[in-house]
């Protein structure tokens, strides 16, 4: 039974959405988009699994710092005996705030080596995922100006109107189908960052993509929708 995401699944299923896309409009920017959503979704299946996997050199830095740091405490506190017999109140208790903020500094220090790894990795899968977004946001300016009720009717032009593409309504529906492929296909890619991830703000990047991409998708089924409908109302 599998319950991952199959990286080479996605890549292979991009590569055909290309050759589709190239095949059916040769001449359309959308196929140049797709050749480079490809290139990313290789990049992506290295960087995810990169991720997922322990980065040991960080890891023993860390640990040999933190052992140095506790071995220098030890040292400090041979080196400096105190007889508390010997001392007054305020002495003592000035002596034991400077050993609590020492402790606190130190404990503040290790927590911030033991979670060096994971900020180091947090800030490259938020990094990917915003190229993804960006991605989106391209593929939903391809769709943006197929308007089924203005390319499939009559209609005046004026100067501003964008450059009039005719296409067939089957094109059209494929052109769009093309473009909602794509958006799931990024979806998908940026689940991949989610495989093995446990941190709180990847999560959340990886949802906002996701409902983003499902979001424009939505957008676009609707216009294939009204497709549809101008279909039934001709036949």
């Amino acid at each position: 039974m599998h319950r991952a995401l199959d990286p080479a699944r996605i890549i292979e299923t991009l590569e055909r959405l290309q050759a589709r896309i190239a095949e059916r409009f040769p001449e359309a920017g959308l196929g140049k988009v797709c050749a480079d959503l490809v290139v990313t979704a290789r990049e992506t299946a290295e960087r995810a699994d990169d991720l997922a996997k322990p980065h040991w050199t960080l890891r023993i830095t860390v640990f040999a710092l933190i052992a140095l740091g506790l071995a220098a405490q030890f040292a400090a506190a041979r080196f400096f005996p105190v007889s508390i017999g010997e001392m007054k109140a305020s002495e003592l208790a000035q002596g034991l705030d400077s050993a609590v903020n020492l402790l606190i500094l130190f404990g503040g220090a290790i927590w911030f080596l033991i979670t060096l790894e994971e900020r180091f990795k947090r800030r490259r899968a938020l990094d990917a995922l915003h190229q993804l977004r960006q991605f989106a946001h391209v593929i939903d300016m391809h769709q943006l100006t197929k308007d089924p009720t203005i390319i499939l009717r009559p209609h005046k032009a004026t100067q501003a109107s964008p450059a009039r593409r005719v296409m067939s309504q089957f094109e059209l529906t494929r052109y769009l189908d093309y473009c909602a492929e794509m958006l799931a296909l990024i979806g998908k890619l940026a689940a991949l960052y989610g495989e093995h991830a446990r941190d709180g703000v990847v999560i959340d990047a990886i949802n906002d993509v996701e409902n983003l991409t499902g979001n424009l998708g939505r957008k676009i089924w609707q216009k294939i929708t009204i497709i549809g409908v101008l279909e039934d109302r001709e036949t």
